[in-house]
């Protein structure tokens, strides 16, 4: 008659379940709208960080998720090789929380789709989920990208032309006009006609030509 083993096969499956129960339940909050994220375990807050999701045009996608790949040093493939250290994926279109050294954009969106945080907190996060495991793991993204809001431009205005009847004739110096006829003989400037008892010597004095300038622009 077999020894009877069904004693250790009970104590296996006990150990594995106390060891299943004895991990924590992780929730990862994002709200796009504040640009933090929260962090409880088993239902208590642990962490609250400023982050930066998706900016315009790169919107980080809402919905709840669970973490289905961690690298400790991973590098964009898509952004030159980018570094996203302690990357814990969430999605099947490659969106990660993973820590960023350029921290002074934190706070606002500023990402190309995945979910930044400084390098320190991104650590601290990976840690736990290392932990606790992937499967305990839930990652909830809500709220709305915030709009940037730029300065308004000032534009200038164009400077207003004076109405035709508000003009005064005192203000308009009337010159001889091109194409308008000309004055008398005797009325025209002195270089227009010869000066009298001043000889010609035999020269035959030549009326200057008028100038009409082409009205071609």
């Amino acid at each position: 008659m077999r020894p009877v083993t069904l004693f250790p096969a009970l104590l296996m499956t006990a150990t594995l379940l106390l060891a299943s129960a004895a991990r924590a339940n992780i929730l990862i909050s994002i709200d796009k709208s504040t640009q933090h994220m929260s962090v409880s375990v088993d239902g208590e807050t642990r962490y609250v960080w400023p982050i930066s999701t998706g900016r315009a045009g790169y919107d980080t996608p809402n919905g709840t998720f669970k973490a289905n790949r961690m690298d400790a040093d991973h590098f964009s493939q898509e952004w030159d090789n980018a570094p996203m250290p302690h990357a814990i994926f969430f999605d099947m279109n490659g969106h990660a929380v993973h820590g960023f050294f350029d921290v002074k954009h934190l706070g606002r969106p500023a990402s190309h789709g995945c979910v930044r945080l400084s390098p320190e907190h991104a650590g601290t996060l990976f840690d736990l989920v290392t932990a606790e495991g992937m499967s305990n793991t839930t990652i909830v993204v809500s709220g709305r990208t915030p709009s940037s809001r730029s300065p308004k431009v000032a534009r200038r205005r164009a400077p207003i032309a004076p109405a035709a009847e508000t003009v005064s004739s005192e203000s308009m110096q009337i010159t001889p006009q091109y194409g308008q006829p000309l004055a008398p003989y005797y009325s025209r400037p002195a270089y227009d006609r010869p000066h009298y008892g001043q000889g010609y010597y035999g020269q035959v004095y030549q009326q200057q030509q008028y100038y009409q300038p082409s009205t071609r622009y």
